[in-house]
């Protein structure tokens, strides 16, 4: 497979959103015009997003799309518009979990509870309006992955929307 062309020209504090469907520009429209709207309580903050829209990343899967993205040291979290994004009635974004799994590096002495807890969720569902949420609260360490991936797994459809 051919190598993927390397992300640039994101702002450090934009949200990476990267297209790896493209059998539907319609979709992917209105997913861009969903992000595209204020957010937070009162619509008072302005989106921030790096739109990856380049075929070369058509039908990658999540594992190369993080393999790429793990080059930003600024980026813990990646969303993908994928095939079930474009087909999907609320357009849900794979959310993917930048950082590498540690718990392998924990000691067992110290840490056997949280090893035995099992491994982290790394991936969920958000929808476009949820991407600034997340992005914003993963980025500042406010909130970690796994809360917003509860509230997606609690969601009856599965796809985080906004707290």
């Amino acid at each position: 497979m051919k190598a993927l062309p390397e992300i640039s020209g994101r702002d450090e504090f934009d949200a990476l959103v990267v297209r790896t469907d493209y059998r539907d520009e319609a979709a992917w429209q209105a997913v861009v015009a969903d992000m595209a709207q204020p957010w937070g309580d009162d619509g008072e903050f302005e989106p921030a997003v790096h739109f990856v829209d380049d075929a070369a990343w058509a039908d990658h899967t999540p594992d190369e799309v993080l393999n790429e993205a793990r080059r930003d040291e600024n980026l813990s979290v990646v969303f993908l518009a994928d095939r079930i994004t474009m087909q999907s009635v609320h357009r849900a974004l794979l959310v993917l979990d930048i950082t590498e799994d540690e718990q392998e590096d924990l000691d067992p002495m110290y840490y056997q509870e949280l090893i035995d807890s099992g491994p982290p969720p790394r991936e969920f569902r958000t929808a476009p309006a949820g991407v600034h949420d997340v992005h914003a609260n993963l980025s500042i360490g406010n909130m970690d992955f796994a809360e917003f991936a509860d509230a997606a797994f609690a969601d009856p459809d599965r796809i985080y929307r906004s707290f």
